[in-house]
């Protein structure tokens, strides 16, 4: 069965499993997610769930959204996403996910946004190798070659500097190591991408079954 469920990442952390190993978690708030809306192939052309994460401020949401919510019955939410997975159509508008889908020893797809870097060059963002560094040289950690004479141009996607980062990046295959029902929390094996207290979509694994 297909599951997905919107979360929180706070922070990273480690725990000991039952045989005494130190295992390094990544902390995820996962309060109640609530089903906004279901989309179906007659309708839309593709099957989905729309999940509401984390309660805002009724003030703070205009006319259409505050008509969207009400018709699901809740309060307005701060993050808004749909899990586009088959396989979801139980699930009923007004409904509540809770973490309680994923157990220990899932595994699972986590997909976020990466740190932003900024603007950075050819060497932190593709990593080339860095020039001569010997006396006199004044060329270490420059562009280098833009490419071949003849077509007196550069080439589409020749790696050069820009911005680097703030891109939605999956992470495969992490593993549940404890999922806290009470306290509304995932621990993750391992890094999610993002910041703390950025916005993270857990789903189960596409390539590997639980």
């Amino acid at each position: 069965m297909a599951k997905g469920i919107l979360g929180r990442k706070v922070g990273m952390t480690q725990v000991f499993d039952e045989n005494g190993r130190l295992i390094p978690v990544t902390v995820i708030e996962v309060s109640p997610n609530v089903v906004l809306q279901k989309k179906n192939v007659v309708t839309d052309g593709y099957e989905a769930v729309q999940l509401g994460f984390m309660d805002k401020r009724a003030k703070l949401a205009n006319k259409p959204e505050t008509a969207h919510f009400t018709k699901a019955n809740t309060t307005p939410k701060r993050y808004v996403k749909e899990i586009r997975l088959s396989g979801m159509s139980e699930y009923e508008v007004g409904q509540e996910v809770k973490c309680d889908i994923f157990a220990a020893g899932d595994y699972v797809d986590v997909t976020g946004t990466s740190k932003g870097k900024g603007y950075q060059g050819n060497i932190k963002r593709h990593n080339f190798h860095t020039a001569a560094n010997s006396h006199g040289s004044k060329y270490h950690r420059g562009v280098g070659s833009m490419g071949v004479i003849a077509p007196n141009r550069i080439r589409k996607g020749k790696p050069m500097p820009g911005r680097m980062g703030h891109e939605t990046v999956t992470l495969q295959n992490l593993v549940i190591v404890r999922s806290d029902v009470e306290n509304h929390l995932l621990l993750v094996k391992g890094n999610v991408p993002g910041p703390n207290k950025s916005l993270v979509i857990i789903k189960n694994a596409v390539k590997k079954q639980n």
